[in-house]
């Protein structure tokens, strides 16, 4: 955590800042390990302190050890205010995108005199490069969905609901270590594969279907995202089969194309140019992957329009699809870490066309 507030006090000084004030959950607990759900963490280039309430003290104390711990009265605001006048902070800044307008004007009225300065990013953009602890913990979050998807390939059946499918998923990860769900999974079978998100419903799967899987565990603050097909029941169709090696097709060119200093449009241009070729461009219509981490889709992205150069410590997804209306979609997802050489899939799932 050292480190890591290190690197904050350095961006403070670029931007000219006596200190800022974080209350992103995942900003706080990057800086301080953290992690219960109230309170607020200022940084200064001589202290870190962590303002919660009585609920928390212990917590806290516990695990953001080089932190200086604050129990906060009633207002809150009160005793955010004194400790800002301890520190003689006379320019702070805020999250922007985290505070509400309704609690900057609850500032500007409660924090005397001080300069408020809003600020985009400034901690996500050091959490886009991972650390080795960060990594490792990544891998285990990942080998949670790994697993879960080779479970559920033995463990489904025709005229399971979608829904009995997910709840098997989430079930097994919690199981294998995994606190939660990294978000609604997706189980698509049939047409509705040609729903990107298309999130489990009660529809009973039937044989000869194709079915996507979007899933992700949350292993100790750290998420992971996977995505395959099955066939269920059946040998594929000459359809099912051309699809599928069309995405897989781009998704590996892409792999292949990732190293340091490419930006994310160049790399999505990689994959749709692949999908374009087989005549189905107009039906891949997202961008090609995002970050992983503390957050299931943060930066950076692999998609149109966006000019940020990969860099090592970069962890990212690379997931083409292909979405026919009427017939059903294929997607195939793995998480992969931006190298010097070029990049390292951490995804281990098989990525042929299972047929169970």
């Amino acid at each position: 955590m050292e480190e890591r507030i290190t690197a904050l006090r350095e961006k403070l000084t670029e931007l000219d800042l006596d200190g800022i004030m974080i209350n992103n959950l995942q900003n706080k607990y990057y800086l301080s390990g953290f992690t219960g759900t109230a309170g607020t963490v200022i940084i200064t280039d001589q202290e870190a302190v962590l303002i919660t309430d009585f609920r928390y003290i212990e917590q806290a104390e516990n695990q953001a050890i080089d932190f200086k711990i604050i129990e906060h009265g009633n207002p809150k605001i009160e005793t955010i205010r004194e400790e800002l006048q301890r520190l003689e902070v006379e320019r702070l800044g805020f999250e922007a995108q985290q505070e509400s307008y309704q609690q900057y004007q609850q500032y500007q009225k409660k924090l005397g005199s001080l300069e408020l300065v809003p600020t985009k990013d400034v901690v996500k953009e050091l959490r886009i490069i991972k650390d080795e602890s960060e990594l490792n913990t990544i891998q285990e979050a990942v080998k949670i969905a790994d697993d879960a998807f080779l479970h559920i390939t033995e463990y489904i059946e025709p005229e399971m609901t979608e829904k009995e499918v997910s709840l098997e998923l989430e079930y097994f990860m919690k199981q294998k270590g995994a606190s939660a769900k990294a978000f609604d999974f997706i189980v698509a079978s049939g047409k509705r594969g040609a729903m990107p998100h298309g999130v489990a419903t009660d529809k009973e799967i039937a044989a000869g279907e194709l079915v996507t899987f979007d899933l992700g565990s949350v292993y100790q603050q750290y998420n992971s995202d996977l995505t395959r097909n099955i066939i269920v029941g059946s040998e594929p169709t000459e359809k099912q089969q051309e699809v599928y090696e069309t995405v897989l097709e781009a998704q590996l060119a892409a792999i292949k194309a990732i190293e340091p200093g490419k930006t994310g449009t160049e790399i999505d241009k990689v994959a749709r140019d692949v999908i374009t070729k087989a005549g189905y461009g107009d039906n891949f219509g997202h961008g090609l992957g995002h970050g992983v981490g503390l957050e299931v889709h943060e930066g950076p992205r692999l998609a149109q329009g966006k000019d940020e150069e990969l860099r090592p410590g970069m962890v990212v997804t690379v997931e083409p699809g292909i979405y026919l209306s009427g017939w059903g979609g294929i997607r195939i997802e793995d998480i992969v870490v931006v190298t010097e050489e070029g990049c390292n899939v951490i995804t281990e799932a098989p990525k042929e066309l299972i047929r169970v």
